[in-house]
C-alpha cells in the first residue's frame, strides 16, 4: 500500500479521518500490520481505553465512532495500522478490511503531554513511507 492509497481511502469513516489523511499528506509515518483480528474483538479492547480516557480526562478523537463501526462489524476481520506525524505531536489508528484496500475506522488525534504508552499501540514493525 502506497501513501496515496491510504490518503485515498481516509475519507469521513470518523471525525479522525480528516486529521489523520492531513498528516499522511505533511509526511506522516505509517504503517500496516499483517495480523488479522475480529473487529468485535477490537471494539471491547477500546471500548475499555475510551472509558479509561474519559475517566483521565482524556478525548481521542473518532474513538466512540470507532468502537460503534468495529461493533457493527462482528467478526470480520481487521488489520490495524497506525500513522505517526512527523512532529510527532499526533497520531492514528486506522482498521482496515482484510485486504487492507478499505479504511473501516480511524481514531487518534493530538498526543497529550502526559501520554502514556497503553493509548498506542506498540509494534516492532518499521513504518512504511
Amino acid at each position: 500500500m502506497t501513501r496515496d492509497d491510504l490518503i485515498a481511502m481516509l475519507r469521513d469513516q470518523t471525525p479522525a479521518c480528516g486529521p489523520a489523511r492531513n498528516a499522511l499528506i505533511a509526511g506522516a509515518d505509517f504503517v500496516v500490520w499483517d495480523g488479522l483480528v475480529p473487529a468485535n474483538r477490537h471494539a471491547g479492547v477500546f471500548r475499555r481505553r475510551m472509558h479509561h480516557s474519559l475517566k483521565r480526562g482524556h478525548t481521542i478523537d473518532g474513538l466512540a465512532d470507532s468502537v460503534d463501526i468495529l461493533l457493527r462489524a462482528g467478526e470480520e476481520p481487521l488489520r490495524t495500522g497506525s500513522i505517526d506525524a512527523v512532529d510527532r505531536s499526533s497520531w492514528f489508528l486506522i482498521f482496515l478490511n482484510s485486504t487492507a484496500t478499505v479504511v473501516v475506522a480511524c481514531c487518534g488525534g493530538r498526543r497529550s503531554t502526559t501520554m502514556e504508552s497503553a493509548d498506542t499501540p506498540e509494534s516492532g514493525a518499521q513504518p512504511r513511507r
